[in-house]
């Protein structure tokens, strides 16, 4: 028997060895090309079209993403960072908050048709934003926001996936928690602000890193509904900064455009990771 479990730890521990060298090998894989990019951010002009490319960093990370941040083809990339930040941030509390409020109505209020109106929502799936983007643009174009952040956010911030999660969640809440709370007196509003919400959070922390990223790369509808250039979004200057003819690409400003627009996705993901996995535990429950 004890050479039996001897074999079976021996075995479980190369299993882990090679488990951990193979995702080792993957993170490697991925990173590469994020380290390249960086690597041509930080040398001039002649160092990346001339072979072979540089596989360390340079001395000229200062300048490089000194004129990447306070210029650019037709405004600063911190204003395009600026646009694009808050640009995600409203659609993913937009999102969130619509999503939450459809969901307690739905769940909690009893109305006539209310799964249909949910199955309506659900529907919505099926309509992609470019299915539907020449109605949706003549709608922000009658009501005036082209050009504005309101044009930008607000024909995102529904969603009918977000709707269905929170459904889902409310669905598992015991009623007697609800009817708890009715006889002590407190109101629909009462409820879902002190007992829902508070239990919602780790979902809400999850789906606010998918929709921030969701509304950070947008490339389509800012491209449409935006002509003034400082309302340009930092995915829009990437595009923008790449050349037309017989003009030449200025690479180590547009790789270090490429990485600071990396930057805030990977900071809303790191800063919320523990939440962001316990809402997907908590969502497969």
């Amino acid at each position: 028997m004890a050479r039996e479990i001897t074999g079976m730890v021996e075995r479980r521990g190369l299993g882990l060895w090679l488990t951990h060298l193979a995702m080792i090998a993957g993170v490697l894989v991925i990173f590469f090309p994020i380290w390249l990019a960086f690597v041509a951010s930080t040398v001039t002009q002649p160092e990346i079209v001339r072979p072979p490319m540089p596989l360390w960093p340079g001395d000229q990370l200062i300048e490089n993403y000194t004129a990447a941040l306070f210029s650019g083809v037709n405004v600063p990339v911190l204003s395009m960072l600026g646009n694009s930040l808050i640009m995600a941030v409203g659609i993913a509390v937009g999102k969130i908050i619509i999503s939450l409020t459809s969901a307690f109505a739905i769940v909690y209020f009893r109305f006539p048709g209310r799964n249909l109106f949910f199955w309506l929502i659900f529907l919505t799936l099926m309509l992609p934003v470019e299915v539907r983007i020449v109605p949706t643009y003549e709608v922000i174009a009658g009501f005036g926001m082209l050009n504005s952040y309101q044009g930008l956010i607000f024909p995102l911030i529904a969603s009918a996936t977000a709707t269905f999660l929170f459904r889902q969640f409310f669905l598992t809440i015991p009623d007697e928690l609800a009817e708890a709370a009715r006889v002590d007196g407190a109101s629909p509003m009462q409820f879902f602000w002190d007992i829902l919400l508070p239990m919602s959070r780790t979902n809400i922390a999850a789906l606010f890193v998918i929709l921030f990223i969701y509304g950070w790369n947008q490339y389509l509808w800012p491209l449409l509904i935006t002509t003034d250039p400082s309302m340009n979004t930092i995915v829009m200057g990437i595009r923008q900064m790449f050349p037309s003819g017989d003009d030449v690409a200025d690479w180590p400003v547009i790789m270090a455009t490429s990485i600071l627009a990396m930057i805030p996705p990977v900071v809303v993901v790191i800063s919320m990771q523990k939440l962001f996995i316990r809402g997907l535990v908590d969502s497969e429950k």
